[in-house]
């Protein structure tokens, strides 16, 4: 099966709600609904965290990190953690573990590389949108933050059905709408410009049942529409992903295409700029961007 009948049949699932995810992603989407409830009690809260290992430290390494750490000493427990953090951040880094539970646990290892170099590119973009909110767009940096670490869920999703399908690996353009000659079977499944990525991310992000706002910033991401300087939570999303150290590797463009256009991405924000107000926030930007790692 070629990638063109591998897309076809993943969108084609995909559009029927038939997603095929992980027992532990279940486990820790029952984590996510909990903590949706209003009555949710810090001490809840605390218990269900606990139960997941990974959570519990990125919890706690993200508490610790420079953005968080101002508010006082380090915390060395999740309830200290999650009373620092807030229920608003405290969503965003179990939404962090579900995305990487989405890829799952390949044994190829080339699919492994993928699936870090793509998790090490979505932490770098949160923690961007995080700064860009905070300091540029004066959004919520906590709703910027969230959509950074769920906009490749399209791309996770695809790399955990590559040894399903070897041909989703093979070197062309995976996000480029499969061309309408290419689906006699399914040109139903294919809405014109739309990209398989974001026809199988839309259906994730349903499936996960995230908030409209951070849906509608994904959607802008697919679409590469953007304001310069930056308005909106798409435009900031857009912006980071752009600015990101760490390209995905599902990115067509050649590292060279890369580093040339965002060394050009470059505007006036009050009396700085774009690139002294990253550089001022560097250690803040480093820290949370490898405490989402953790």
């Amino acid at each position: 099966m070629n990638k063109t009948e591998a897309l076809n049949v993943l969108i084609l699932q995909a559009n029927r709600g038939e997603l095929v995810f992980s027992t532990n992603v279940a486990t820790t989407l029952k984590i996510q609904k909990a903590l949706d409830d209003p009555n949710c009690s810090v001490d809840t809260a605390s218990k269900l965290v606990l139960n997941e290992p990974l959570l519990s430290a990125r919890v706690v390494a993200i508490a610790n990190s420079v953005v968080y750490s101002r508010m006082g000493n380090d915390v060395s427990n999740v309830k200290a953690a999650i009373s620092r953090l807030g229920f608003r951040t405290l969503r965003s880094v179990v939404a962090s573990l579900v995305v990487r539970q989405l890829a799952g646990s390949s044994k190829d290892p080339a699919i492994r590389g993928m699936i870090n170099k793509l998790w090490e590119h979505s932490a770098q973009v949160a923690a961007l949108a995080q700064v860009m909110a905070r300091r540029i767009t004066k959004l919520d940096p906590d709703t910027a933050m969230f959509a950074g670490i769920v906009h490749e869920v399209g791309g996770f999703y695809l790399l955990s059905r590559a040894e399903e399908f070897p041909s989703l690996l093979e070197k062309d353009d995976l996000s480029a709408p499969p061309a309408p000659n290419d689906l006699p079977s399914f040109t139903d499944t294919v809405i014109d410009r739309e990209s398989a990525e974001a026809v199988i991310g839309r259906a994730v992000l349903k499936n996960l049942q995230l908030p409209q706002p951070v849906v509608d910033a994904v959607e802008a991401l697919w679409y590469g529409l953007r304001a310069m300087p930056p308005e909106s939570l798409g435009d900031t999303l857009l912006l980071a992903n752009e600015l990101a150290k760490t390209p995905s590797p599902l990115d067509t463009r050649t590292d060279t295409e890369s580093n040339r256009y965002t060394s050009e991405i470059d505007f006036v924000v009050g009396e700085g700029t774009l690139h002294s107000i990253l550089e001022e926030s560097g250690e803040e930007f480093k820290t949370l961007a490898a405490a989402l790692m953790t």
